[in-house]
């Protein structure tokens, strides 16, 4: 019979430390998140238990969030990137909270980030063009009432945009 209890397993997975095949997996699946089990095991040097179960408890634990599929902006007319930074009129946690619960719904914000400095939030906006995006400011972001300032910064090269984490 185990010793363990229920809440001893969820504490143990919560204080759950990488090992070098758990990195060595994650490598693989920021990369190849497709693979399939036996795929997966195999570029690992596992059997394929051990890899399953792996990466259960990679998932169940948190080090893994999510698969995701990653678009092409260009092909989808959304390539025009622009970096908005926003500064709020009354910092609170209301307001904050308000104008984080706006941003979560808008689509052509893909990112966002409180940040430190002159300005509160760092949001990533794509859009198809810079008309679009004028458009966007004055009836998206120019409708909250919280907002003081607005600084935009045009992507005009993307240089280096990784999705995967140094593991």
């Amino acid at each position: 019979m185990c010793n363990f209890t229920e809440s001893a397993i969820k504490e143990k997975e919560l204080n759950y430390q990488l090992d070098e095949k758990d990195k060595e997996i994650l490598k693989v699946l920021q990369h190849s998140a497709r693979l399939t089990n036996k795929e997966l095991a195999a570029r690992v040097h596992l059997s394929t238990t051990p890899t399953y179960e792996r990466v259960k408890r990679l998932e169940r634990t948190g080090f893994i969030k999510q698969y995701a599929t990653i678009l092409d902006s260009q092909k989808l007319n959304k390539g025009f990137a622009v970096f908005c930074s926003v500064k709020l009129r009354h910092l609170n946690s209301e307001r904050a909270l308000a104008f984080c619960e706006m941003v979560k719904k808008i689509p052509e914000v893909t990112e966002c980030y409180n940040i430190s400095g002159r300005f509160d939030y760092m949001l990533r906006i794509q859009s198809p063009d810079m008309h679009y995006y004028q458009q966007f400011l004055l009836n998206v972001l120019g409708r909250h009432d919280n907002i003081s300032s607005l600084e935009s910064t045009f992507v005009m090269e993307e240089v280096k945009h990784e999705y995967s984490v140094s593991v």
